[in-house]
């Protein structure tokens, strides 16, 4: 995975950088496209020796549901022309790494066997942002398995109040 990011970093930057006026605008296309890009049917069209590379790029833009500016385009053709349509989702997660530097905030999946919505989703990124120290760019995962309460994942840090783990640790303290 070392080299895809090693393939991917001179993208995301490069678009980082082109993008300094509309860092969120840019984010929403890429994802996007990345999420577009990591489709395994599409990924087997693009390495078919057969399709050229304007059929692989006409593919994506007649899939994509946003209407692409002329930088998306350029840059979508720039990825495509290259052959580094399979590096396209980790260029979006490099590049929102560098959107978030940038705004000083960190993306939260917040894991619910329930949806969050509306006020309560804000109540609960009020209360996340004070535990964590930072702004956090939230999404709801649902996952029935925990039961209830919620899993917080931020980066590398994970907040665990599910009964599910609540469960897990009485489990452990009675094995003992």
């Amino acid at each position: 995975m070392a080299e895809l990011a090693t393939i991917a970093r001179p993208y995301a930057e490069a678009l980082f950088k082109s993008s300094a006026a509309d860092l969120k605008g840019s984010l929403a296309w890429l994802e996007e496209l990345a999420a577009i890009a990591a489709d395994p049917q599409l990924q087997q069209l693009a390495d078919d020796p057969k399709v050229t590379a304007e059929q692989t790029y006409g593919v994506i833009t007649g899939v994509c549901k946003a209407a692409l500016s002329d930088k998306a385009r350029n840059f979508l053709r720039t990825v495509v022309d290259n052959g580094r349509l399979s590096a396209l989702p980790e260029v979006a997660r490099q590049f929102r790494i560098l959107v978030n530097a940038q705004t000083g905030s960190s993306d939260a999946v917040v894991h619910s066997p329930f949806p969050i919505e509306g006020q309560a989703l804000a109540d609960l990124a009020v209360t996340l942002e004070k535990r964590f120290g930072r702004k956090l760019d939230l999404s709801v995962e649902l996952e029935p398995e925990l039961i209830g309460g919620i899993r917080v994942v931020v980066g590398d840090e994970v907040l665990d109040t599910s009964v599910k783990a609540r469960l897990e640790q009485m489990k452990v303290a009675l094995i003992a």
